[in-house]
């Protein structure tokens, strides 16, 4: 089953993509909801649609296909870290620490994309791409969960877009507690929800999704990787997120940029220059994902922010004057 949200005219649509068709959930329910019930559910809800209520997918405008409750972004590629970290830290590593657990960040659920929708990005002579799949979490989620109970609230999968500006994620993270603005200003997803059954056949005998994604930048093919490539599977991603915490329906958790030029900062890493170039305004970007389907954005404009004055310098006096 896809599981996706569309515009229509001036209405927002919410329901399954069937044959080339979009078709709206009984009962107006919506994805968030659809979610909560968690893929038995869906299957349920699958059986009773109208398939005459079916509007065209070329009729429509493909929206996010869901509104995140919250995006964990990790970094589960041991070759992207080996690339990115000469373009972002200026020293080319796997830290001992990486291999322990899988590591996240928290970005902006406010700032989501949808399937085409440009991304609006700062200022920045280093503007990034980062291929990625997502898990949805559906069903009652939970807290730590272990890997067989993760894998249970795994409702499905998305492919992913985390925008990067390498250059203001530089900075940042020499103060220990980035990324932040380098990135929260766009994640694309889409173009819809593959339940995790459909992709079932693609698992390997180890767990991992052996899915093949490839990322095309003015149709030119930029980087390709296995997707079980990762240093943990998905079900270990989600478990480890409900470690001593919560994950609820809704939650995003991004597998981190794929390797073999997932990204471009990967590739600036390993030749120790800007080639291929930083993404400009008007460049296209589209990421194919087996099994998921494919997912475009053109760059837009960049916005010049409000100005930020530098830490001013201050006495460190105990006492009120």
């Amino acid at each position: 089953m896809k599981v996706a949200r569309w515009q229509d005219g001036a209405e927002v649509g919410e329901g399954f993509v069937v044959d080339g068709t979009v078709v709206p959930f009984p009962n107006g329910l919506r994805v968030a909801e659809v979610l909560a019930r968690g893929l038995a559910g869906a299957r349920e809800l699958y059986g009773r649609l109208n398939h005459d209520a079916g509007r065209p997918l070329g009729a429509v405008r493909l929206l996010a296909p869901l509104v995140p409750a919250a995006i964990r972004d990790f970094v589960a590629f041991e070759e992207h870290v080996e690339g990115v970290s000469a373009s972002v830290d200026g020293k080319s590593e796997v830290v001992p620490e990486w291999y322990e657990a899988p590591t996240f960040y928290f970005t902006n659920p406010h700032t989501v994309l949808g399937p085409g929708e440009p991304v609006i990005p700062p200022v920045t002579q280093r503007l990034d791409f980062e291929l990625e799949i997502a898990a949805v979490v559906g069903g009652s989620g939970g807290s730590n969960l272990s890997a067989r109970e993760a894998e249970e609230a795994i409702f499905g999968y998305t492919i992913m877009n985390d925008w990067s500006a390498r250059d203001i994620q530089s900075r940042e993270m020499k103060v220990r507690l980035g990324p932040a603005k380098g990135k929260d200003f766009g994640t694309s997803l889409g173009p819809w929800i593959v339940t995790a059954d459909e992709l079932e056949p693609y698992l390997d005998d180890d767990g991992f999704l052996a899915v093949l994604a490839q990322v095309f930048v003015n149709g030119e093919l930029v980087g390709e990787d296995l997707v079980s490539n990762m240093g943990w599977t998905f079900p270990e991603l989600v478990s480890y997120a409900s470690r001593n915490s919560k994950v609820v329906f809704g939650d995003v958790l991004g597998s981190g940029t794929v390797g073999n030029g997932g990204c471009l900062g990967e590739l600036w890493g390993r030749r120790g220059e800007l080639t291929p170039a930083p993404l400009g305004q008007g460049d296209a970007v589209r990421m194919v994902v087996e099994g998921l389907g494919e997912l475009t954005a053109t760059v837009g404009a960049a916005v010049v922010g409000p100005a930020v004055p530098r830490a001013r310098n201050r006495s460190r006096a105990r006492a009120r004057v």
